[in-house]
């Protein structure tokens, strides 16, 4: 602009526009510079990092609280006594003015560890001493003998045949609640193991057995339950408006059901116990006197040994005889 034709440049100007010329086109560099290499030991790893991080100093909950009003994070969640539990239960429902049938419920916490080896979820069926609910199980028998059916259908079997109901087993065209076979004829009923799965007769369930009318009864009246989520079983045990005693005794039921299935040398599986209502809050219990004892096999062998090796080391050696 200020030189359109050469010559009319003012002395001196020309030389410092090709300066600023040199100098912009340095500047303006189209790819980026080459990162400098970092130092040895500058990066730190993410666990490094997360302990020079300042930890929140969480405030220790407190025990008891002294006013009936209280915020309830701030405390430790209380344990209740079973027969205490369940009156607390029967009281909110009252305040609450909610139904009086309403079902009980517990949310038993598990411990699926072993020494060498993790416990599977199970699933269980149990007679409860007081029954809550009027329904009735549907039970299918397995048996080729007729007369063995017959029986079968008489102690209230909903089905009862041989191998002609895996056809319609297969294609879902019959389903029920439990499935019952004799020990003759579970060879032939392979193929229906992964369609079945746990419901698949076994002499762990009691499912499998010569004894039909007792399966029979059995699983038309027992109560299920399953493990869920790998460590939890929920399940309903009676209704709020039964007497206390019946309530505790049908949970007691279910517990001991429930520790059958991890071995006698380990501790009882129940680790933690909440009891509730349809519209109640959770209530922790405490399992003293509910879970069932366990003799210690290892410590009783152990401490028979000890004894065994005090007793050899008393013994005087005996001097050789001589001839």
């Amino acid at each position: 602009a200020l030189a359109p034709r050469r010559g009319w440049v003012r002395t001196g100007l020309e030389q410092r526009l090709a300066a600023a010329a040199v100098v912009s086109a340095a500047t303006a560099r189209p790819f980026a510079a080459a990162a400098k290499p970092a130092k040895k030991g500058a990066q730190k790893t993410k666990q490094e990092k997360a302990k020079d991080k300042p930890t929140s100093r969480r405030r220790p909950l407190m025990t008891k609280p002294v006013d009936d009003v209280y915020l309830t994070w701030l405390y430790r969640r209380p344990f209740y006594d079973l027969e205490q539990a369940v009156g607390m239960l029967k009281k909110f429902q009252q305040l609450d003015f909610t139904h009086p049938k309403q079902f009980v419920y517990i949310n038993v916490f598990l411990d699926m560890a072993l020494k060498k080896k993790k416990l599977d979820p199970f699933s269980g069926a149990v007679v409860l001493p007081h029954r809550f609910t009027d329904e009735v199980n549907k039970v299918l028998v397995f048996t080729e003998n007729e007369q063995e059916a017959e029986v079968a259908r008489e102690n209230g079997a909903a089905i009862a045949g041989g191998l002609e109901l895996m056809k319609w087993i297969l294609e879902d065209e019959i389903q029920a609640d439990f499935y019952v076979a004799v020990p003759a004829i579970i060879p032939k009923l392979i193929p229906l193991r992964n369609k079945l799965k746990r419901k698949f007769p076994s002499t762990r369930r009691n499912s499998l057995g010569s004894d039909i009318p007792k399966m029979v009864q059995l699983f038309r009246e027992c109560h299920e339950y399953a493990v869920k989520d790998e460590r939890v079983i929920e399940t309903r045990i009676a209704r709020l408006d039964m007497p206390t005693e019946h309530i505790i005794a049908n949970l007691k039921t279910v517990i001991h059901d429930i520790c059958t299935f991890k071995p006698p040398p380990y501790d009882p599986i129940v680790q933690r116990l909440v009891i509730r209502s349809s519209t109640s809050e959770g209530l922790q219990v405490n399992l003293d006197g509910i879970l069932p004892q366990v003799e210690k096999v290892e410590e009783k062998e152990e401490e028979e040994k000890s004894a065994d090796d005090e007793d050899e080391a008393e013994k005087p050696a005996q001097e050789p005889v001589s001839t």
